[in-house]
């Protein structure tokens, strides 16, 4: 099977889909892989280092994806990019849900198999190829290093000659996988942290963290299908919204991550409540691509409101190349193991939950499939 593995065209974007680890493994068991030259140098891979590791090198994206049967990706693909990709082939990467229209048109009228890992099952088969936890991870690490940079705090308690300085305290908002990294990284840096998120079945996983557990006990209100947190009434949330704004004088930093998948954020911090906090205070908002839990959010914009720094970063994933690529290679194999044949050929099986749900539109149809149920 011929495998191709262009540059990342995106803004902002440093990640690669495969490292030469990965790579390296598909070449012994008997595929071609064709590399761009550069695609992995700024996720800190050579273009020496895929050699070694058995892959072929092109000289553009052209040479790359020409005859390729896959082509890996991170990030969606230009239009221009995806014109030149061989008719009737398949394209992994995290390509949204299918909610694109132009994008997905764009894929039929190559007849493309387009799987995304947006749309891989929350289930315990499928961990192993969980791209978006994955990279979650990232960015609740990347988030807390963001907030300590930007605070005039210390994070850790210090004893001083010139006496005692209190540690920083952190308020995480959400605790799913980028909640928890957060708080796990804001722990190791000595922070005093407390952690709100509407689903009780998280709260042994805060506390064993050192952790503090704010229990509204919303009981299963929040908890949606898979796990996922969903949209709750307006009762519950003005709810919510009180019970993290009479937090908010006593904290340093927030660290956001609450979001409810394919729908906008909930607003957690709406405008009265940034009052609360004192100046100097640092927001990080790691739901700023879906409207922010923040209402000061701007996303890719850092803005200050009566003297708090609310940053609404993007792509932080991408920010840590190396190893956010190292997951992701890992995530990108390990789903296609589900895909290639016995004897080497590119041969999905339908039947099979994660294929059929991670495919978003199937060439053989040129219709949508999966879970995205494009139009």
């Amino acid at each position: 099977m011929r495998i191709a593995v262009p540059k990342e065209t995106a803004a902002r974007e440093n990640r690669v889909a495969l490292i030469p680890e990965t790579a390296g493994k598909l070449v012994k068991s008997g595929n071609t892989i064709v590399v761009e030259t550069g695609a992995g140098v700024r996720a800190g891979h050579a273009d020496t280092a895929y050699r070694e590791a058995g892959t072929e090198i092109a000289p553009d994206y052209a040479a790359c994806v020409r005859g390729a049967e896959a082509t890996l990706r991170v990030r969606e693909p230009s239009p221009a990019e995806i014109d030149a990709l061989p008719e009737g082939s398949a394209l992994l990467g995290l390509l949204g849900r299918g909610e694109d229209a132009g994008q997905m048109a764009r894929y039929a009228a190559r007849r493309l198999a387009v799987f995304s890992l947006h749309a891989l099952p929350r289930t315990s088969r499928a961990q192993k190829m969980d791209a978006l936890s994955s990279m979650a991870a990232c960015a609740g690490y990347k988030a807390v290093l963001v907030a300590a940079n930007a605070t005039g705090k210390f994070f850790p308690l210090l004893m001083t000659a010139a006496g005692t300085v209190a540690p920083a305290r952190v308020f995480v908002l959400g605790a799913g996988v980028a909640g928890l990294q957060a708080i796990a990284t804001a722990r190791r840096l000595g922070a005093v942290v407390e952690a709100f998120d509407v689903r009780p079945a998280v709260k042994e996983e805060v506390q064993s963290l050192g952790a503090t557990f704010v229990d509204l006990q919303l009981g299963d209100a929040g908890v949606g299908a898979g796990g996922y947190a969903k949209e709750l009434d307006a009762q519950r949330q003005e709810q919510i919204q009180q019970t993290i704004a009479a937090r908010l004088p006593t904290t340093d930093v927030v660290i956001s991550t609450a979001s409810i998948p394919g729908k906008r954020a909930p607003l957690l911090i709406p405008s009265a409540a940034l009052a609360g906090l004192k100046p100097g205070s640092v927001i990080v908002d790691l739901a700023a691509e879906s409207g922010g839990n923040c209402a000061a959010t701007r996303a890719g914009e850092t803005v200050v409101v009566d003297g708090v720094t609310v940053i609404g970063p993007l792509d932080l994933a991408a920010t840590l190349p190396t190893h956010a690529s190292q997951m992701y290679s890992r995530n990108l194999y390990a789903l296609l193991q589900l895909m290639i044949a016995k004897d080497g050929r590119f041969q999905p099986d339908f039947a099979d939950d994660i294929v059929r749900d991670t495919c978003i539109t199937r060439a053989a149809a040129n219709e949508p499939a999966g879970a995205g149920k494009a139009s």
